[in-house]
């Protein structure tokens, strides 16, 4: 069963998802950080760089967002490199422009956005211009999935496209098709705001964080939602009835002496889930570092003496590490490319016991995640997709004056 629990204060929303009891989803949102990802804004180009075949689209935020080619081209033609024109031909600077936030600001990058839009519905996502219907992956009977895709066709208007999600198997037309009207109304109030309105403009916000995770990774009919804001509470009684009518649990108020995190063991876990050292039940250890596009995962036995011989002892200690790691990953939302150092095994059958491992770990994890295999020096790699910031609100904080790069020392006597 999975718990969602929701801390409240004036001016930041602290979310976590149990599973079990085990932490697997963290996130924090300020007021000022909502939606941002997946939010519409009218801009204008401000530069274009036929070198970076990009532009510079100002949608009055404190950096200009960044406009890649292949992202301004029709969905159809951006993987077909021998057609693919100059930027140059396809936007001038001062030119409007309606774009899609694909990835939050970061350092001293501005948002990466888009114009292949995209709407996430409950039981499916909604691109206007996609022409195609998809099936999630996850969905594996066959007879199912050509259900799904006939009701995409059926449904689905000249170009638009239609992914349906893993949650929406066995779901009835009925619900799918209800899904797909409202988020067709959502697509025509964003071009009828993008008419009125003078560039920059914000268009159309993503959800909040707790509606976020309602849609995506809540089942209302099985799940518990425990909130300690009335007014939150209210909001998702709201949320919920609009997508689930009559079909979910009361949302919880919780109105206890001490933090809600705290009395559903939330903070303890993220103590122990967000250092550098991590100790796994034992006493291995993992070692976590992170720069921007790479983290490097270290496993070490440290203290764990189990098994009859070395390979089983290292072989329990990396299964052990692989089934953390995957938890870990998603938890702290590390995105770019991960690359782990498992303890050396000898036989080839040991590796692949540890790659299933972390295979059916992150098998959960709703973000595209991909694990690419060993390489010649034994180190496993892997890449995660990423569009949001680290976890605000609890992720350690880069000191402003060395960068994250100085070291305590003493003179040598």
């Amino acid at each position: 069963m999975k718990q969602m629990i929701v801390h409240c204060t004036q001016h930041v929303t602290r979310m976590a998802l149990l599973d079990n009891g085990s932490l697997v989803e963290y996130a924090a949102e300020r007021d000022q950080q909502q939606g941002l990802v997946g939010s519409y804004y009218k801009g204008r180009v401000m530069n274009v760089l036929p070198g970076m075949q990009a532009a510079f689209v100002d949608i009055g935020q404190k950096k200009n967002a960044f406009l890649y080619v292949d992202d301004v081209l029709h969905p159809h033609l951006e993987r077909q490199p021998e057609v693919k024109p100059s930027i140059e031909t396809l936007l001038q600077p001062g030119q409007e422009i309606v774009v899609q936030v694909r990835k939050e600001p970061r350092g001293g990058k501005g948002a990466r956005v888009t114009t292949h839009y995209t709407l996430p519905g409950r039981w499916m996502v909604y691109m206007p211009y996609a022409d195609y219907v998809g099936v999630s992956k996850k969905i594996s009977r066959e007879s199912e999935r050509a259900r799904l895709k006939a009701i995409g066709e059926r449904l689905r208007r000249q170009e638009e496209g239609i992914i349906m999600r893993t949650v929406s198997e066995d779901e009835p037309a009925e619900a799918v098709e209800g899904d797909l009207s409202f988020l067709r109304s959502q697509w025509e109030m964003i071009t009828r705001r993008a008419q009125e309105s003078a560039a920059p403009a914000l268009l159309h916000s993503d959800l909040s964080i707790v509606q976020r995770f309602i849609r995506d990774a809540f089942n209302p009919q099985q799940d518990e939602l425990m909130i300690d804001s009335a007014k939150a509470v209210r909001e998702a009684e709201a949320f919920l009835n609009d997508m689930a009518p009559g079909k979910h649990k009361p949302v919880r108020f919780y109105h206890g002496q001490e933090s809600i995190f705290t009395a559903y063991g939330v903070q303890e876990q993220l103590h122990r889930s967000f250092g550098r050292k991590i100790t796994l039940e034992g006493g291995a250890t993992l070692i976590w570092d992170e720069t921007e596009a790479l983290t490097v995962i270290d496993v070490n036995t440290a203290q764990y003496t189990g098994g009859t011989s070395l390979e089983e002892t290292v072989t329990r200690t990396n299964l052990l590490a692989a089934e953390e790691i995957g938890r870990l990953i998603r938890l702290r939302d590390t995105g770019g490319i991960i690359i782990i150092d498992f303890i050396d095994m000898q036989r080839e059958e040991h590796r692949k016991m540890v790659t299933e491992r972390l295979e059916r770990v992150i098998s959960r994890d709703r973000t595209q995640t991909h694990i690419l295999g060993w390489t010649h020096l034994g180190l496993l790699e892997m890449t995660r997709k990423k569009a949001r910031h680290d976890s605000a609100g609890f992720a350690p904080v880069i000191c402003q004056c060395c960068g994250g790069t100085g070291k305590v020392g003493a003179w040598l006597e």
